[in-house]
């Protein structure tokens, strides 16, 4: 027999205003690609299957005939639901160029990512085989590719006057400009990631490069908004 409980949580006005910053809907607007990926995999029938077959294994005798049958049947599962996420990635990948004359993606340290807590969410996401798709369809198509280098600060990078801020924890997910700017983490970061390409493409056409990034001062930027 299995129970299902339900709470309700009140959080206060503080824990409310950390709840916005956390999920606010801008993440949800701009993210159309993580929305695609997430309706995909809720309704997906392969995804399904490969939950059923693993609580079915879970329940087998170790040992058991049954449990080798369940076992045979988890790796099924997997393949099937491999083939349907690279039937998704290449869906996404061809939507993008397809729409788009320019892409750029940061380079991204895929291996230290699955050190990290966000390792399942990485390696299900097969971001090093989404980039390459993306950049080989680009080669098809005649469109413009480009890969920004992992180091650059696209995150702490104030994208309305340039300053970088201090050190910055994924859990910070805005933050204010000593200039004024808000910023919601990931839409900043979009907007530099782009003007990085396209500084990039002008520089290998002969254009002046982008100006060199100032530093913000010490305690000035990183904070949370609406902080005193």
């Amino acid at each position: 027999m299995r129970l299902r409980y339900q709470y309700r949580l009140c959080p206060n006005a503080a824990r409310r205003q950390a709840l916005a910053r956390a999920f606010g809907c801008a993440r949800v607007v701009f993210n159309d690609g993580l929305r695609a990926r997430t309706e995909a995999r809720e309704a997906g029938l392969p995804y399904r299957r490969l939950r059923k077959a693993q609580q079915a294994l879970s329940r087998k005798v170790k040992g058991s005939n049954n449990r080798k049958k369940a076992v045979v049947g988890v790796a099924r599962a997997h393949a099937r639901a491999a083939d349907a996420r690279r039937d998704l990635a290449h869906k996404l990948s061809a939507a993008l160029i397809r729409d788009n004359q320019a892409v750029y993606v940061e380079n991204l340290s895929v291996r230290g990512l699955a050190r990290t807590r966000l390792a399942g969410s990485v390696h299900d996401a097969g971001w090093s085989a989404f980039v390459a798709m993306l950049e080989y369809k680009a080669a098809r198509y005649g469109r413009t590719f480009a890969r920004i280098d992992r180091w650059f600060p696209s995150s702490k990078l104030c994208s309305a006057c340039g300053a970088v801020a201090g050190s910055m924890p994924l859990s910070v997910r805005s933050w204010t400009c000593p200039c004024g700017a808000d910023h919601d983490r990931d839409v900043n970061a979009a907007i530099n990631v782009l003007a990085a390409g396209r500084a990039d493409r002008r520089n290998a056409c002969g254009d002046p490069v982008r100006p060199p990034l100032a530093v913000a001062r010490v305690g000035e930027a990183g904070s949370h908004r609406g902080a005193a």
